[in-house]
């Protein structure tokens, strides 16, 4: 399998996952210049911004370990590009930033780790992004 392959099959389970769990899929694989948003989900007054790690089972790093300060950084001003576009206020939603860390074996999924609320928008975080005054929508 290719890399796309796998991360295609990594995302389809997740999106599966969440579905299950009564999330509502509203986007997949958001591209902005320098970021992607894998999926796009939403629960009840939660916008969930969800970052998909697909790994093999025997895998040194785990996904989790994987989303590094500097994808943080990608992520959040991917979603700020994405209200922006979408037509979304900052009230109109709680915003949560999740990561899902997708084990596979042979082809097959054998486990998802799923982490609400993996990190957020602390103001240095936000500060690094877009300087002192903060993005506003």
């Amino acid at each position: 399998m290719t890399r796309a392959e796998i991360g295609k099959m990594g995302e389809d389970a997740v999106c599966r996952y969440l579905e299950e769990r009564g999330y509502t899929i509203r986007d997949r694989n958001f591209r902005i210049r320098g970021g992607e948003i894998d999926i796009v989900a939403q629960k009840d007054d939660f916008l969930c911004i969800v970052e998909v790690k697909t790994r093999k089972l025997d895998a040194v790093e785990s996904g989790m370990e994987a989303v590094t300060r500097s994808k943080m950084k990608r992520l959040i001003r991917a979603c700020y590009i994405y209200c922006e576009k979408r037509g979304i206020g900052e009230h109109d939603y709680n915003f949560r930033y999740d990561i899902a860390d997708v084990s596979y074996w042979n082809g097959h999924i054998t486990d998802i780790d799923y982490l609400e609320s993996a990190f957020d928008e602390s103001d240095h975080i936000c500060d690094e992004i877009f300087g002192n005054d903060h993005y506003s929508w």
